[in-house]
């Protein structure tokens, strides 16, 4: 009950205000990519004033973190040149952390690819960890099934390059492992509003979010390689096969309130 009241909360604090660099768009292809890992192989790369939060999985105290593609088909500003709506496909990369001052659950950001150019203005702009990257999108959603018949993304970049090839079972989310509830499971991992990240000049930064609940099915591995978690030590090409979790949603409306805050 606790779990569904805060997503309820996190719905209905929608920005009534929006300042002029507030962004809106829908997401397209919207997947959630879980994996469990020790909490060990994270703590380089967290600062120290966030707490790793920790699930017990299969008997095991394990962190968590996520690889988050989609495609951007309607980016603009709210409130300056509506009218100029990008589009494109990114993918986030980030892990499920607490604030410990607030108790909040957030995540923390390692970065994110993204198929323009136009990644170079907030690079510039907001110092944030943006990075190019060559995208291939083959995503057929059947409205008829409620599911994908096909799902996949490919990145090529310097920073992260990605291989996402998915089956979609089209069956709704029925375990939650590590959560004692649907709604805790969805409020930790599909409803976080808050996200910290190291900008470009090693400076904390952070932004907040808005978004309506997401309505999800039930994804399976094809093939999964994600070779910022390789770099970083995080997984093994093998350990990258065997998701936590994948979670699939076909269209969702997010809202990017901006700029980004220093800590």
């Amino acid at each position: 009950m606790i779990a569904r009241n805060e997503i309820q909360k996190r719905i209905s604090d929608r920005k009534s205000q929006p300042s002029i660099l507030d962004i809106e768009t829908y997401l397209l292809h919207f997947a959630l990519i879980n994996y469990t890992l020790p909490k060990e192989r994270l703590i380089p790369y967290i600062p120290q004033q966030f707490e790793i939060s920790e699930y017990i999985v299969n008997g095991k105290s394990m962190a968590m973190m996520s690889a988050v593609p989609f495609l951007d088909v309607d980016f603009h500003f709210k409130k300056i040149f509506p009218f100029l709506k990008f589009q494109f496909p990114q993918t986030n990369y980030r892990v499920y952390i607490k604030d410990r001052k607030t108790g909040e659950s957030a995540v923390w950001f390692f970065g994110t690819t993204l198929g323009s150019n136009y990644v170079y203005l907030p690079r510039l702009g907001f110092k944030i960890p943006w990075h190019f990257a060559k995208y291939k999108v083959d995503c057929n959603y059947n409205s008829i099934k409620r599911a994908y018949d096909r799902y996949s993304f490919s990145a090529q970049s310097k920073w992260a390059s990605a291989e996402i090839d998915l089956v979609d079972t089209g069956k709704p989310i029925n375990d939650y492992p590590g959560f004692s509830s649907y709604d805790e499971m969805k409020l930790i991992l599909t409803h976080p509003v808050t996200g910290y990240f190291y900008r470009n000049d090693s400076k904390l930064g952070t932004y907040s979010i808005w978004h309506e609940e997401m309505n999800l099915t039930q994804g399976i591995s094809r093939k999964l390689y994600f070779s910022l978690f390789e770099r970083l030590g995080l997984l093994s090409k093998e350990e990258m096969q065997n998701p936590f979790s994948i979670f699939l949603c076909p269209k969702i409306f997010f809202e990017v309130y901006l700029p980004p805050k220093l800590i």
